[in-house]
Formats: C-alpha cells, structure tokens, sequence
C-alpha cells in the first residue's frame, strides 16, 4: 500500500456493478419490463451518486431511494433519471421533491393528501406510486382502504398516478406459498385501480424476483441487493461482489508459546508466532462477534484473527512468516482469490450481507472507485 494509505478502506468496483445491472435489465427487458436500480441507504454502503451513475450507463432507467432527502441528494448531482422515493416522516415537505421531478409514494389517504397539498403549493402536477400493501404488512395500503385511495388518487387534480407497486416478503425462499399470494393480491388491486379509471404500470418484483420470477416482472423490476453482486437467491447467478474491505499492517511481533491476544486472552498461542496488528476494529465496521471465527487475506494467504476484535484494531496470526509494514490486508472481497466474502462474515454471526455491506459507511473508512471514467 502506499504512504498515503488509509487505516480502512472500501473499494468499489463500478465495472463490476454495470456487469450486474447489465444482467438484470437483460433478465427484465427479456420480459418487456424496465429497471429501477435501488440505490437507498447510500447505495447499500458503496456511495449512491456514484453508483446511479454507473447503474444509469449500464441499462437502469430508473432509480430508488428510500427518502426524499436521498432522492434530492441525486437530483443535486445532476442525476435526471425517474427517481422514486417512498419512505418518509409526517412532517416531511413533499414540495421540493416535487418540483425535483421525483415520484413519490403514497399508501394511505393522509399521504396521498399531503402530497396533494404539496403539489398545489409547488404549482406542479405530483407523479404518485399507489403502494398496496399485499403481505409483507409495512407500509403500504391495507387491501380494505385500497379502493377509496385510488379513486381519491383517481380524482384529485394536482397529482398524476404514474404506477401501482407492493413488496415481496418472500422472493428469496422461491416457491415460498406467499410469493403466489402476493401476486393474486397484487392482480386484485390492479384491477380495482383500472376499474377507478386509472391506468398505471406495475412493479412488484425486488432483487430475487427479478431473478427467478420472470412472471412478476411487469413493467418495471426494482433490484437492490443484487447490482452490488450480493445473490439473494440460493442458486448461483453471475454476480460479481462490488465491495472490497481492505487494510494493512502496521506492527509485526513475535510472541512465545503460551503468551495471550486481546482483551479476556480468549486466545493463547499454541507456539512461537508471529503476530500482525491491522488498525481496523468494531468502529470501522468488523462485527465484534466475529471474534474467534475469522480471517483475513494477507500476504498471500487467509489467516486467522487471534483474539477478539477491538475497536481500532485487530491481531492476526502470521505463524513463521513475517509480512512486511504496510502489507494489504483483505478483510472482505468478490472471493476469487479465495478472500473472505461479505456473505462469508453475514453467515458467520446470523445475518444477511445486506447488513454487512450497509454498515460499512463509517467515518474513518476511505471510499474508492474503480471504473468511473468509460
């Protein structure tokens, strides 16, 4: 690593996420249907502007947010791209958004008011998302209110209802009985807007949908997990992992046998080793609990931590060799080297590398990009 290197450092790989929304929008426009590249939470960690970029260039012509203020974050970049955002507070003005060009989501009748309010106040007509809840029971409009909404929705002068859209609970798990159900929900909701005079697009299918459920693509599919090369589905797909978590050594020791790591000594060496401390810990995003059940790539090889993970740094057991100060440690990457992966540290303490990946916006962690110059 150089001189310049930081303690902690994630490196995004904008190639390999165009080649894994290139392989979602084929999967979607085989279908007939567009794609939303979601991009909320910061790009799931990996930096949204950059990312919607590079999603953009390879085929996405939508984009997904979670808040008003993450699509107004993108419009500030000069990102003009259709921006849906869906998820915000009862205090939030919805105006900017609206003169901002971005869609929003409406799931009730006090939203879908708002929002109306809002639009009049803007001087502009709102593009609204009908969102019907059909069983993941979160946002979303209950199916006994979905009839006084969309012809609300279907009346009211200041906004125009661009789609109807829901969420899956289940796509990952396929053949799960719900997924099936959701849609002959979905179906029904569709219906009863067509009969309010309404005629919206549909979208319902995530990142595992738009995989394995080509019948539920509609008019638009909404990956997420999925365009940082994280499969949520249990057969393999040709994803390739976006993020790489990296740091190096900067102290190398040699300890006797019988000598303690860390704090608690929960590990005691068996032999004479040697030993390299990284200055990366629980604050920049390794799970404490990781402690005693992983290891990194360093010079060469996977090696394991010894002892539990600190908040600054962590200790690995190098044995007879010695690398040398400044050496690229490898957290987590695409594992082609044979790297630990983010899915390999979600398995590890019972999460999901959604998790892992997300959190790994941190203040002492540097991000960088390849691949944004094509």
């Amino acid at each position: 690593m150089s001189p310049d290197s930081p303690r902690a450092e994630v490196v995004v790989d904008l190639a390999a996420l165009r080649h894994n929304v290139a392989l979602l929008a084929s999967r979607a426009a085989a279908s007939g249907a567009a794609t939303m590249a979601v991009v909320k939470a910061d790009g799931y960690g990996h930096g949204a502007v950059p990312v919607a970029r590079a999603a953009l260039q390879a085929g996405a012509t939508w984009l997904g947010a979670c808040s008003l203020d993450e699509a107004l974050t993108l419009r500030a970049a000069g990102i003009t791209a259709p921006l849906l955002t869906w998820l915000d507070l009862p205090a939030t003005d919805f105006a900017p958004g609206i003169a901002a060009d971005v869609d929003l989501s409406a799931g009730s009748l006090h939203e879908l008011a708002r929002i109306a309010e809002a639009a009049r106040r803007a001087g502009k007509k709102a593009r609204v998302h009908l969102k019907i809840d059909t069983g993941l029971s979160r946002n979303g409009c209950p199916a006994a209110d979905w009839p006084a909404l969309v012809k609300e929705a279907a009346a009211e002068p200041a906004v125009e209802v661009v789609a109807i859209w829901s969420h899956l609970a289940c796509a990952d798990e396929p053949g799960h009985p719900s997924i099936d159900r959701q849609a002959d929900r979905f179906a029904a909701a569709y219906g009863i807007a067509r009969e309010a005079g309404l005629n919206p697009l549909r979208h319902l299918a995530n990142s595992a949908a738009t995989l394995n459920r080509p019948d539920l693509h509609f008019d638009l599919v909404r990956p997420g997990i999925a365009i940082y090369g994280l499969n949520p589905n249990p057969e393999p797909e040709d994803l390739r992992p976006v993020m790489t978590f990296r740091s190096s050594v900067v102290l190398t020791k040699r300890i006797r046998a019988g000598e303690s790591v860390s704090y608690g000594h929960t590990w005691t060496a068996q032999r004479d080793t040697t030993l390299a401390l990284v200055p990366t810990g629980y604050a920049d995003g390794v799970p404490r609990t990781l402690s005693g059940r992983m290891d990194v790539w360093l010079h060469g090889k996977r090696r394991p931590v010894a002892g539990r993970v600190c908040m600054d740094q962590l200790v690995v057991d190098c044995g007879d060799d010695e690398p040398p100060l400044g050496a690229e440690v490898v957290l987590f990457g695409d594992g082609a080297n044979g790297e630990p992966t983010a899915r390999e540290w979600a398995d590890k303490i019972g999460t999901i590398d959604y998790e892992i990946v997300t959190g790994m916006y941190r203040p002492r962690i540097r991000r960088r990009y390849l691949g944004e110059d094509v």
